[in-house]
């Protein structure tokens, strides 16, 4: 496009795009300059034949920095920076060695401009040697750039130019050179050492701000290793130089210059990064950045290792790398997270290699290998008597945690793998090796130190949380079966299908099998072995069953398998489980078996009681699986089943039941107590505030309650004073002897303690109480869970019935209650469930015949009590119940109704009015429409004439919009409650609902004509009668009745209009025509439009506005106000006509101020001070000036505030003229 225009406009339209561009480089608009200098070496790459150097020249005239003003020396630093720029992108500079070695200079000179331009001259000069060739380099630019070279070590800038310089010109900046330009043949050498420790610091400084390595540090790692000197330069520069000085910038450089060293390094050089100083001193900086409002490197030390795991085709570099991050540790404790993503980028062979470390450590844990250290925090509070000990416990935890993420990593992964992991971490949760053998891998290597029972716990707690990820596990392979299964979204299962949970138990059965070999840390007794061995045999003949029943039997496989494991964690409480969910699967599938006796439960109900105890307990993977087997289940549902689940939520049964939640409370403090000593030595720093934090507010507390001290505390202490006094006799103080004093102290003492016990005890037993509650309603939103899949999963049940009053119970009792943040989650996902699930579903029970009587009961009783409540949000509950209750009876309809109205449809095809009639009756369903009516009758007439109710009218719209059956029956009660409504508010609601109505096309098919014109005349009728009560417009509810009425009104009339009803509107009009006199009237612009729309179609015309007069400047023998400009001096008190008395007025007042708005127009052509020079001349020459266009006549806040306020200090002072 630039050639087409240079070709259209000749070599002048070039010169001048030229000129443009060039001035734009040092525009004032930062924004601005990029775009002018990439427009200026598009140009100049189009145009190969416009010289380099004359263009150059160009720049440095246009933007000279010793002729330039000193506000915009700024821009013309950046114009002539831009301007070499733009030579450089052009891609022709290093043809041209004149304009290059200009364009060098010229960026030498400007590196003295640091405070504007920063480093960026540095760095276009490193950009521009990448790009030249050595022969250039040697023949133009070394001789420039000799100086800088030599200079090398001054400036972080030029110790970078020299080695960028050194990497790519090898050829020119030889050894022999080097010497001659630095002392020494080489840059990392002892002696040049402290200058680049200075030099290093220097950098590090100047990157705080921008958080990432300067390029001179990662220049000199790579000049460190070319040269064989990497492990002078890490330890003599980097540890005993930079870290010594222990500051941040200098301590985050030295991680940067660690994470980016390890791409470069071999694997004989990774060690002496990873176990040196500048490691350790990071793990104390990460234990130690635990604390709040800490810088933390970790992130980015996380995207060092990433970006070198990634990039790595290495396995042992990548292993030596995990290693070496592993063993870096606190207290035993490695510091990198137990989950980390860095691992996704391991290869197989790596991966597999990892884990066998992460093995041979758990057994075998090897301190010598690990980079371990204690903070100062840890020396001073160590009370650990056996520190060995305290160490392999916290590795071991670590080590089984990060084998259980290594699964749930996105990393490729085969099953073999993951299978050995799980074996693993069962193994050492739940046995012990007596003597190995090859059957079992696991028993060939004997720990060497013991596993505890804290360990054990340790190890168990974490392998359930194994079973949750293989529960979601992906299936793993590369075959076109394991393809298949990722496509359809299958988890927890292997490529061949067989279920994770199957295979541990396959192996759990292996290992009790083998009791020479093994022991069980819990062994199982008689009883509880002869249920494992009865759940084997179940899941056998589950296996064999039909295939029918497939997802059912899966269901109940998956659930009999995570009880089954539970055996091993907790025996005592889970045998009872699991024989009543052997027993109930029995049943369940066994078709020939028969309720044998009454009173025994269905199968049904104990899997229910099964899964709500499996709920109870703190386990995600349990919660899914229960609701997995549950929605299995719900076609088998019985009504006890349900309200098993329903009374767990019941309000009213909060203070009786004994749930097992309560009973689990104990169990999940041992759960968390081995986990709870370790994590204390993992955040020491922070524990120690906290728990003095704790402490503090414990004391408060203890305050608190010491101010309210009981009266019997009070006679007590009473008692031994006066039990001392009487020892003492009337004897004082002083001659009291010593056991008398000891004796009472002895008393006082132990009644304080004997007090403090019994305050303890309040507080444990209030904060028992509080975890119990937690825990209850923890347990409630679980339990709600089994509501919403049996709603999803059976929404055509007539058990949901039961479900409606159960969720309003719930929703009214947490409504009334102190809500908390748990109390409110409880609330939300109760009323969701409610409204999405229930009110608002699209199918609904079909089969209602036998539930007529009760659900009409039910319908009246909903809606009797939401007319009751006093709370309108719980009354809206109550109400949308009811609403969904009248769209199922509305919905179902008997056979012999149907059959009867099919064969009427037929005969009376031909009459329209009959078969929409007809149509009418047909849509009601088992309705009992004259019932219903009486109670939304009631209901309105409630809302209407009281002057509290908690209902309100969306509800009533809501009606009227879903069943229009319900707008005939209604609109009586709706008509007369225009005037009869007990306010102006409810006359209001009854003209918008009776609009409603009115515009609901079945109201007018289910009425004959006569009817339809009657009721129109009706409801003019009654608003003429409202309206003439109106007599006022004070408050904002009068306005608000007359514009419904007036909504109302417009439809009505149209109404009429269109269908050529015969209404009288005489009295309408005179009403209407007196209410427009009304005080108040006119003041809302809405009740204006609407009463004028109403108007106009009884004929009335709105009268136009006639505009104001032009008032004349002076009134006729009145002497005009001399009024001053605000903001401007007057006349007399500017510094030319200071001397002079005040002027008369001229007597032409009108042509004068036309003569002073022209100055003021001509005036604003020009700056700012004669703008305003003019404006003052103008206001001085005419009383009231006319401001022409464009003239000054704004003034700041400031001033018009001003001169605002010296107006009303004046107004007070003198009195105010009179015309």
């Amino acid at each position: 496009m630039s050639r087409e225009l240079w070709i259209a406009g000749g070599e002048d339209e070039l010169k001048y795009t030229l000129k443009r561009l060039i001035e734009g480089l040092g525009a004032t608009r930062e924004a601005a300059r990029p775009g002018f200098s990439l427009a200026l070496a598009q140009v100049l790459q189009s145009f190969e034949e416009i010289p380099l150097h004359t263009v150059l020249e160009q720049i440095k005239e246009k933007h000279n920095l010793e002729r330039v003003k000193k506000k915009l020396f700024r821009s013309a630093a950046f114009g002539n920076f831009f301007g070499v720029l733009a030579l450089f992108q052009s891609g022709r500079l290093a043809k041209d060695k004149k304009a290059l070695l200009e364009c060098v200079r010229l960026l030498q000179n400007l590196v003295q401009h640091h405070a504007h331009l920063r480093d960026l001259p540095r760095r276009t000069l490193v950009d521009i040697l990448t790009e030249i060739p050595e022969a250039v380099f040697e023949e133009v630019l070394f001789g420039a750039l000799q100086a800088d070279l030599t200079s090398a070590f001054s400036t972080p800038g030029q110790l970078h130019l020299l080695l960028v310089s050194i990497q790519k010109f090898p050829g020119v900046l030889k050894p022999s050179k080097l010497k001659r330009l630095l002392g020494s043949s080489a840059i990392v050498t002892k002696e040049n050492i402290p200058r680049l420790v200075e030099v290093l610091k220097t950098a590090a400084r100047s990157e705080k701000k921008d958080k990432n390595l300067p390029r001179v540090g990662l220049d000199l790692l790579r000049v460190s290793v070319n040269e064989g000197a990497f492990e002078l330069f890490w330890e003599e520069a980097v540890e005993n130089g930079l870290l010594k000085e222990k500051s941040g910038p200098n301590s985050y450089m030295c991680y940067r210059l660690l994470g980016s060293a390890l791409p470069l390094l071999s694997l004989d050089q990774l060690p002496i990064v990873l176990r040196g100083e500048v490691m350790r001193h990071y793990g104390e900086h990460v234990v130690s950045a635990q604390l709040p409002d800490r810088f933390k490197f970790a992130p980015e030390m996380e995207t060092y290792v990433d970006s070198f795991l990634e990039g790595c085709d290495d396995p042992e570099k990548q292993l030596a790398v995990m290693v070496g991050f592993s063993t870096l540790t606190n207290q035993g404790y490695p510091v990198v997270p137990s989950f980390w993503k860095v691992v996704k980028h391991l290869q197989p062979e790596t991966l597999l290699k990892y884990v066998n470390w992460l093995k041979r450590m758990f057994l075998r844990p090897d301190f010598d290998c690990c980079l371990d250290f204690t903070t100062s925090r840890q020396k001073q509070n160590q009370e650990k008597a056996n520190l060995t000990q305290h160490r392999v416990l916290r590795l071991r935890k670590w080590i089984i945690a990060r084998l259980v993420s290594i699964i749930d990593s996105q990393g490729k992964k085969e099953e073999d793998l993951v299978m050995d992991i799980v074996r693993f971490c069962f193994f050492h949760a739940f046995f012990e090796t007596k003597k190995p053998t090859s059957e079992i891998p696991e028993t060939e290597s004997l720990p060497s130190v013991p596993l505890d029972g804290q360990s054990h716990s340790t190890v168990a707690n974490l392998f359930f949380s194994l079973l949750q990820i293989l529960n979601n596990l992906p299936v793993l392979g590369d075959t076109a079966e394991a393809a298949a299964l990722r496509e359809k979204h299958v988890h927890g299962v292997t490529a061949d299908r067989s279920l994770w949970l199957y295979l541990i138990l396959q192996y759990a059965s292996t290992l009790l099998s083998h009791g020479k070999h093994v022991k069980a840390v819990t062994p199982f007794t008689a009883e509880q072995r002869a249920a494992w061995d009865r759940m084997l045999q179940s899941l056998e003949n589950l296996q064999k069953k039909d295939k029918s029943h497939n997802m059912e039997i899966v269901a109940f496989q998956h659930l009999l398998l995570l009880v089954g494991i539970h055996l091993f964690k907790t025996p005592a409480e889970t045998l009872d489980l699991l024989n009543d969910l052997l027993n109930c699967i029995e049943r369940a599938f066994d078709k020939k078996s028969k309720k044998a006796d009454d009173e025994e439960p269905e199968w049904v109900e104990v899997i229910v009681e099964i899964l709500l105890s499996l709920l109870s307990q703190p386990s995600l993977l349990m919660r899914r699986v229960s609701k997995s087997v549950f929605g299995r289940i719900c076609p088998y549902m019985s009504k006890k089943a349900l309200h098993l689940i329903l009374d767990v939520l019941d309000p009213e049964q909060d203070q009786d039941e004994e749930c097992a939640v309560v009973v689990m409370e104990e169990t999940d403090k041992k759960k968390k107590s081995s986990g709870a000593n370790m994590d204390e030595e993992e955040s020491a720093d922070s524990s120690d505030d906290n728990s003095s934090a704790e402490d503090g507010e414990e004391d408060s507390e203890d305050e608190n309650n010491t101010d309210d001290v009981d009266e019997n505390f009070r006679n007590q202490l009473m008692n031994v004073l006066q039990a001392g006094n009487a020892l003492g006799g009337d004897q004082s103080d002083d001659d009291v002897d010593d056991e008398t004093m000891l004796a009472l102290d002895e008393n006082i003492s132990a009644l304080f303690a004997e007090q403090q016990k019994r305050i303890q005890a309040k507080k444990d037993e209030k904060e028992k109480m509080r975890k119990e509650k937690i825990l209850r309603r923890d347990f409630k939103i679980k339990v709600l869970d089994l509501v919403e899949v049996f709603l999803a999963k059976q929404p055509e049940s007539p058990l949901v019935f039961d479900i409606i009053e159960a969720l309003l119970l719930v929703i009214e009792q947490s409504m009334s209650s102190d809500a908390d943040k748990q109390e409110q989650d409880f609330l939300q996902k109760t009323a969701d469930i409610f409204k999405n699930r229930l009110c608002r579903a699209k199918q609904y029970c079909k089969s209602v015949g036998d539930h007529q009587a009760d659900l009409h009961a039910q319908l009246e009783s909903l809606v009797k009590r939401a007319s009751k409540h006093t709370d309108s949000p719980v009354a809206l509950y109550y109400f949308s119940a009811s609403l969904y209750l009248f769209k199922v009876l509305k919905g179902n309809m008997a056979r012999e109704e149907a059959a009867t109205l099919s064969s009427s449809k037929k005969k009376q095809k031909n009459n329209k009015e009959n078969s929409a009639q007809t149509d009418q009756l047909s849509d009601t369903g088992l309705l009992d429409l004259k019932r219903v009516t009486t109670v939304y009758q009631e209901a309105l007439s409630g809302f209407l004439t009281k002057r509290k109710s908690a209902l309100t009218a969306a509800m009533f719209l809501d009606l009227l919009a879903r069943f229009p059956v319900m707008c005939k029956p209604l609109i009586g009660t709706l008509v007369k409650s225009i005037t009869a409504g007990a306010r102006q508010h409810q006359q209001a609601q009854a003209c918008v609902l009776l609009q409603k109505a009115l515009q609901t096309r079945d109201l007018k098919l289910s009425m004959t004509e006569e009817e339809w014109g009657e009721l129109i005349k009706e409801s003019t009728s009654q608003i003429t009668e409202s309206l003439k009560a109106v007599n006022q417009f004070k408050v904002k509810v009068d306005q608000e009745k007359v514009i419904k009425c007036l909504e109302l009104l417009n439809f009505l009339i149209k109404t009429a209009n269109q269908q050529k009803l015969t209404v009288e509107l005489a009295e309408l009009s005179r009403v209407l025509q007196a209410l427009s006199q009304q005080e108040g009237f006119g003041k809302s612009g809405r009740l204006s439009n609407l009463y004028w729309n109403v108007m106009n179609l009884l004929g009335f015309a709105r009268p136009k506005r006639e505009k104001a007069e032009p008032q004349p400047e002076h009134a006729p023998g009145a002497e005009p106000l001399k009024r001053k400009k605000k903001g401007f001096l007057p006349a007399s008190k500017k510094r030319k006509n200071r001397k002079k008395a005040p002027a008369e007025p001229p007597e032409g007042g009108a042509e004068s101020s036309k003569e002073a708005g022209a100055a003021g127009g001509e005036a604003a052509a020009h700056n700012s001070r004669k703008r305003k020079g003019a404006a003052g001349k103008a206001g001085g020459e005419s009383p009231w000036p006319k401001k022409a266009k464009g003239s000054p006549g704004k003034e700041t806040p400031g001033k018009q505030g001003k001169a605002r306020r010296k107006k009303k200090k004046k107004a007070k002072q003198t009195p105010a003229p009179t015309a």
